[in-house]
């Protein structure tokens, strides 16, 4: 296995607000839909990439991943312009978690961000809105 492809989304409603995270990887055929609390969307969209090369290195283990190139497709181009160095990273709470992304990237032989229309990521974003779906029934209930 020379390439991983994945694919990440993250979502606020209200933004910020409720937010969840989409993670498709598609190479190895797992998905992946997380409650992360009170986040805006940029922070969202953060979170669904480190917990995709997270998940990535705990599935493959680190010799492998050391190896492996990531092809990571995200539908925020703010959020790829950023890590592809295109953009600054003004935020302090964005600046650390671009911090954290930047780390785990170390762990990759490389790791490349593409940006990719909404529609071409039905998979990330359907596991999102799911994942806030259910939690929105939970409180419902309470």
């Amino acid at each position: 296995m020379d390439k991983i492809v994945i694919y990440t989304d993250g979502g606020s409603r209200n933004n910020p607000g409720p937010a969840a995270i989409g993670v498709y990887i598609e190479t190895l055929k797992k998905q992946f839909g997380h409650y992360i609390g009170n986040k805006t969307n940029n922070e969202a969209e953060y979170e669904a990439v480190i917990f995709g090369l997270k998940k990535i290195k705990q599935l493959i283990g680190k010799e492998q991943a050391s190896k492996v190139e990531v092809e990571c497709y995200l539908d925020s181009e703010f959020v790829k312009k950023q890590l592809n160095h295109e953009y600054k990273v003004k935020e302090e709470n964005i600046q650390k978690l671009f911090l954290t992304v930047w780390n785990l990237m170390l762990d990759f032989k490389k790791v490349n961000f593409q940006h990719i229309p909404r529609e071409k990521n039905k998979v990330a974003d359907r596991l999102v809105n799911e994942t806030l779906d259910e939690k929105e029934k939970q409180m419902q209930l309470l």
